[in-house]
C-alpha cells in the first residue's frame, strides 16, 4: 500500500504535464506518450501526477484503464474534473461518473471562485454556484474519494469580489476537501499581489477548517515561478506546475525551475536528495516524448544553464566553480561547460580540451594555434559556440588526433517532381507538393569502396540516408543516431544566391545530443560537411568526464574557509 503522499515537513509537488500541460499549442501526446511521462515523473518522486479528465475524450479513458493494470510506483495518480452541472445532482451528472470509472484514489475538482465566470460564464446564480462545489465534494467524498479543491480564477475573484470568492472556498471546505489550491488561471498576478491574497486566505483558516493551501499558476505575465515561491513563502504548502513549463498560451509554472528554487534556495524539502539529481534527465527526456526541443537556456536544467563563454569567467569558474555559478550543477543532473568561439581566451580552449579528454598545457604553442584557427574559422563563418562536436573534431585533427573513420570520395544529389506536378497548382492550403530527392554516395571506409542511394522528401534526408546506409555495414551503432535539428543561415545576405551559408545539424542517440556545422556557399555542401562530422563524432569513444560535485563542493568550503 502506497503512504501518503507529499512532503509533511516542506512542499508537496503536483504535476499537471499530462492535463494542463498538454494543453500547449502544437503539443498532443498519445496515450503511450503520458504512459511513459507518467512513469518518468514517478521515478523522479513526484507525490501527485495529475492524468487527465476521464470522459473528456477517449484517450484519457485509456490512460486512467492502462495504469489501474500497471499502477505507479509511489506516485498517487489524480483525476481531473469541473463541479456538477447547474439544475442537476452530482450523482446524476454522467462526467462524475466517468471520474468515478477511472479508478484514482484523488480526485481534483475545480469550481468557480470569481463572480463574473458564475452569472455570465455559467449562467447561473451565485447560490447555485456554492450548492455545485459543496454537492459534488460531497458527493465523490461519499464514493470514497480523496478530493483536492482548485479555486479557478481565484485571485482575479479576490480583486473583484473578496467576500464572495472566500465563500467558494469555505464551501469546498465545509463538503470536504482535503486541499484548497488558489488558482490565477489568466496569468496576470504578481509576486506581491500572490501573496498578500496567500495571507488572507490564512487569515480565514479556522473558517477554513485549516485545510492546507496549495498554488497554481500561469505565466501569462512572466512571473509564474516567482508567484508560486511567494505564495509558498506566504503559507501555500503545496505547488501545482508543469515540466518545462508547458501549458496553455505562455504556460505554467516551469516544476524544474520550482523544484530546485524550493529545496535549494529556500530549504523546503520537495524531493528525496537523490531524486534531485534526475531533474535535467527528466526534463530532456520529456522534451522528446513530446517533440518539442528543450528550451537550452531554461534556468537549471537547459544546456547553457551552466555554460562559460567569457575567458574571464573560464578562468575564475576553474579556480573556484561559486565564482560564476549559483549552485553546482551535478546537483539537478547538469554539467559545466565551457564555450568557444571568436570571444575565447586560452582558458576556455584548455577546459574544453580537458572535457575531451586532451590535456594540454598553457604554455603549450599548440594551444595558442587552437585559438588563432578558431578565430579565422568563426571569421570565415563558422559557429563553434553552438557546435561543440566539430570543435572537437577540429582539435583532433589539429594535434593529429583525428581518426577518420571513413572518407565521402563523392556524392550526387538530383530532386525531380512526379507526373502531373504543375506550378498552377500550387495551393498553400494544400498537400505538399510531390517532389522527391534522390542521393548516391561513395565512401571509403576500412581500406574498402562502398556505393550507396537513398530517396529522401528533400536534399539532406536523401544525403543522410545515403551515407547511413553505406556506413551501417561497418559502423551498426549508426542506426540509432537520428537528426533532431537543421538551421540554415545566410550570412551575407547581400550576395545574394551567391551567399556563404551556414548550416547547424542537430544529432541524438536518445540519450544524447550534438551539433556539427559546415559553411559553404552551396547549401548542398555545407549540409554535408555537417552530416559527416555528425556521424564521425558518433563513432568517437566517450569524453572524460567533466568535474563533479565533490570537486564544486571542495572548492566552495575552500572558499569558506578562505
Amino acid at each position: 500500500m502506497k503512504s501518503e503522499p507529499g512532503c509533511p515537513s516542506g512542499v508537496t509537488l503536483y504535476d499537471t504535464t499530462l492535463r494542463d500541460g498538454a494543453q500547449r499549442e502544437g503539443l498532443s501526446l498519445s496515450v503511450q506518450d503520458k504512459l511513459q511521462i507518467a512513469k518518468l515523473l514517478d521515478r523522479l518522486g513526484i507525490p501527485f501526477i495529475e492524468g487527465g479528465w476521464p470522459g473528456a475524450n477517449p484517450k484519457d479513458v485509456q490512460f486512467f484503464w492502462q495504469l489501474r493494470e500497471e499502477p505507479l510506483t509511489q506516485a498517487e495518480l489524480v483525476a481531473f474534473c469541473a463541479t456538477r452541472k447547474p439544475g442537476r445532482r452530482a450523482a446524476e451528472d454522467p462526467i462524475l461518473q466517468a471520474i468515478l470509472a477511472a479508478g484514482t484514489r484523488y480526485v481534483t475538482v475545480f469550481g468557480k471562485s470569481w463572480d463574473l465566470h458564475v452569472t455570465q460564464g455559467l449562467g447561473t446564480s451565485l447560490e447555485e454556484n456554492l450548492a455545485m462545489i459543496r454537492d459534488t465534494i460531497t458527493y465523490l467524498g461519499s464514493q470514497q474519494r480523496r478530493v483536492i479543491y482548485d479555486a479557478e480564477h481565484w485571485f482575479d475573484a479576490y480583486r473583484h469580489n473578496p467576500d464572495y470568492a472566500l465563500q467558494t472556498l469555505v464551501a469546498a471546505a465545509e463538503a470536504g476537501a482535503e486541499w484548497l489550491v488558489l488558482c490565477d488561471t489568466n496569468g496576470g498576478s504578481l509576486p506581491h499581489e500572490i501573496a498578500q491574497s496567500t495571507a488572507a486566505v490564512l487569515a480565514e483558516s479556522h473558517h477554513l477548517r485549516h485545510l492546507p493551501l496549495g498554488i497554481h499558476t500561469h505565466n501569462d505575465s512572466g512571473t509564474a515561478v516567482a508567484n508560486a515561491l511567494a505564495s509558498v513563502q506566504a503559507g501555500s504548502r503545496m505547488v501545482q506546475g508543469t515540466i518545462n513549463g508547458y501549458g496553455e498560451r505562455c504556460g505554467n509554472a516551469d516544476l524544474c525551475s520550482l523544484i530546485p528554487n524550493l529545496q535549494l534556495k529556500l530549504g523546503y524539502p520537495c524531493l528525496p536528495e537523490e531524486k534531485l539529481q534526475y531533474l535535467t534527465e527528466i526534463s530532456r527526456s520529456i522534451s522528446e516524448v513530446v517533440n518539442l526541443a528543450p528550451d537550452d537556456h531554461a534556468p537549471f536544467v537547459g544546456l547553457s544553464a551552466f555554460a562559460h563563454k567569457g575567458g574571464i569567467h573560464v578562468s575564475a569558474v576553474q579556480k573556484n566553480p561559486l565564482t560564476y555559478e549559483h549552485i553546482a550543477p551535478e546537483r539537478v543532473g547538469n554539467r559545466r561547460r565551457v564555450v568557444v568561439s571568436e570571444q575565447a581566451g586560452l582558458s576556455n580552449i584548455l577546459s574544453k580540451m580537458a572535457g575531451f579528454g586532451i590535456p594540454l598545457d598553457k604554455s603549450d604553442p599548440q594551444a595558442r594555434s587552437i585559438l588563432e584557427r578558431l578565430k579565422t574559422l568563426e571569421l570565415e563563418g563558422y559557429q563553434f559556440e553552438a557546435a561543440e562536436a566539430s570543435f572537437e573534431l577540429l582539435v583532433r585533427g589539429l594535434l593529429g588526433q583525428r581518426s577518420h573513420p571513413f572518407e565521402v570520395l563523392s556524392f550526387n544529389i538530383s530532386t525531380t517532381t512526379r507526373s502531373g506536378w504543375s506550378s498552377k497548382d500550387w495551393d498553400p492550403t494544400g498537400e505538399e507538393a510531390d517532389v522527391q530527392s534522390l542521393a548516391a554516395v561513395k565512401i571509403a571506409v576500412q581500406g574498402q569502396t562502398r556505393v550507396s542511394a537513398a530517396e529522401g522528401n528533400g536534399p539532406v534526408a536523401a544525403l543522410d540516408g545515403a551515407l547511413r546506409k553505406a556506413l551501417q555495414e561497418f559502423y551498426p551503432q549508426i542506426e540509432q543516431i537520428h537528426l533532431s535539428d537543421y538551421k540554415v543561415r545566410i550570412l551575407d545576405g547581400r550576395a545574394g544566391t551567391s551567399a556563404k551559408t551556414r548550416v547547424l545539424v542537430e544529432f541524438s542517440d536518445g540519450h544524447h545530443r550534438w551539433t556539427t556545422v559546415g559553411v559553404s556557399t552551396n547549401i548542398i555542401e555545407a549540409s554535408c560537411r555537417a552530416l559527416v562530422e555528425g556521424l564521425e563524432y558518433s563513432l568517437l569513444p566517450p569524453s572524460s568526464p567533466l568535474p563533479t560535485s565533490a570537486d564544486y563542493r571542495s572548492s566552495a568550503t575552500a572558499a569558506r574557509v578562505s
